[in-house]
C-alpha cells in the first residue's frame, strides 16, 4: 500500500473576502473528489483572503500510480482555476 500526498499553495489576486475564498475552496474540493476519488482539505491559511493551501492524499497499490494521481491532480489544479500555483509538496509513503 502506498499513499501519495500533496500539499498545493495558491495565490489568487482577485479574492476580497473569505467569502468569496471559501467558495472558490469549496468548488475546487468538490471537483477533485469527484474527479479522483482522493481526500481533499483546506490546510492552512484559512484566515488569509488570497492564499489558498490545498491537501490532497491518495492510497494506491503502486508508489507509480500514486505518482500519477498526484501529478494529475496538480495539472487538474492549474487547468481549472485562475489561481496562481505558487508551491507543491508532493510526498510519497
Amino acid at each position: 500500500m502506498f499513499i501519495g500526498t500533496v500539499k498545493i499553495t495558491l495565490y489568487a489576486s482577485w479574492v476580497h473576502s473569505l467569502k468569496e475564498k471559501r467558495m472558490i475552496v469549496k468548488s475546487i474540493c468538490a471537483k477533485l473528489r469527484n474527479q479522483f476519488n482522493i481526500s481533499v482539505v483546506e490546510l492552512e491559511e484559512q484566515d488569509v483572503h488570497q492564499t489558498i493551501v490545498i491537501a490532497v492524499a491518495c492510497v494506491t497499490s503502486s508508489a507509480s500510480l500514486a505518482d500519477s494521481v498526484i501529478e494529475n491532480v496538480i495539472q487538474f489544479i492549474e487547468d481549472n482555476t485562475e489561481a496562481e500555483l505558487t508551491g507543491v509538496e508532493k510526498e510519497l509513503r
